[in-house]
């Protein structure tokens, strides 16, 4: 089952949907951090949605999910870029890492995991790739909370998000276990007709049928059978156009070049007492768990070439 995320459009009424399968991606984030079942379950479904809702933007930039919590699970956090590069990390409590870590429970539901307190939210930002003077990322913020009370797992989250902040009526369903992590979506569009004209009246129950449809999946099955077999089982009676499927893909923008801008913003007298206390500075990605090492002699050459950009700008700027 290879990584692959297909969108499709239902012809009778402004309907799309897409359904994603994750292999090789999941288990790139999963082979860089051991996370407690129920997170990776959680963060697995993250991976899903993030790809199927960053697949329906129209811009080049990347889209990142955050969820904040208050129990065993502080911060989840997964960006998808426009051409659906992925990363995904988990930041638990405190109590919860460490030598002597308190384990987290196998059945924690979404729920007890991030917001058994109600004080969670849900941040969703968008970051265009090239930004104009002055334009600041687009961000949209929902709490772990809805009419009913606490929101049961990150579907419903996204659900709630799509209707609160922009107003569109969407569906997702979404499973993660330790090999796959898998999500279809549906969302109703704007407007009176679907992608080719309609002969005859209107097919206004379109939205409510495959929903009623969608409904029918369970976790298993999503988990077990390829999206070309969950599609036929769902949607065989409609009348449906495909597109080229997009491939999503593990990929983490962390380097030593931008870890060495965050220690110059840091300052050399905060790094040089690292330097003092552990004879080195560590550094590693919260996303992909990679390390970075910088000894006393990296930390002069950083600070030294930086010193030397600024006595040289100047003099650029005077001759001209």
């Amino acid at each position: 089952m290879n990584d692959q995320l297909q969108k499709f459009m239902f012809s009778a009424a402004p309907v799309r949907g897409e359904i994603v399968s994750l292999t090789d991606t999941w288990q790139e984030v999963l082979t860089r951090r051991q996370y407690p079942l129920p997170v990776r379950q959680v963060l697995g479904e993250m991976m899903a949605a993030c790809s199927l809702l960053s697949a329906n933007l129209k811009f080049d930039g990347t889209l990142i999910m955050q969820i904040f919590g208050d129990g065993p699970v502080r911060m989840l956090v997964v960006q998808c870029g426009s051409d659906l590069s992925m990363r995904g990390t988990a930041r638990l409590a405190e109590e919860y890492t460490g030598d002597n870590p308190l384990a987290i429970a196998d059945d924690l539901n979404f729920a007890e995991l991030v917001n058994p307190s109600g004080n969670g939210r849900c941040v969703i930002t968008l970051d265009p790739a090239s930004k104009q003077p002055g334009q600041q990322p687009y961000q949209g913020i929902v709490p772990l909370n809805g009419e009913d009370g606490p929101l049961k797992s990150i579907a419903a989250v996204l659900e709630h998000y799509m209707h609160h902040s922009e107003q569109l009526d969407t569906r997702m369903w979404l499973a993660a276990n330790d090999e796959r992590a898998v999500g279809m979506l549906l969302q109703k569009l704007p407007g009176d007709g679907g992608i080719v004209p309609h002969q005859g009246e209107h097919d206004t129950d379109t939205w409510e049928r495959v929903c009623t449809l969608g409904g029918t999946l369970t976790r298993e099955e999503m988990l077990e059978q390829d999206s070309a077999t969950l599609f036929r089982r769902l949607f065989w009676q409609e009348n449906v156009r495909h597109f080229d499927p997009a491939t999503p893909r593990f990929q983490c923008t962390c380097s030593r070049e931008k870890v060495g801008a965050m220690l110059k913003m840091l300052g050399r007298d905060e790094v040089d007492s690292v330097i003092e206390e552990r004879g080195h500075v560590e550094i590693h990605c919260d996303y992909c768990n990679q390390r970075y090492e910088f000894d006393p002699v990296d930390v002069a050459q950083l600070f030294a070439a930086n010193a030397l950009s600024e006595g040289v700008s100047p003099a650029q700027e005077r001759r001209h």
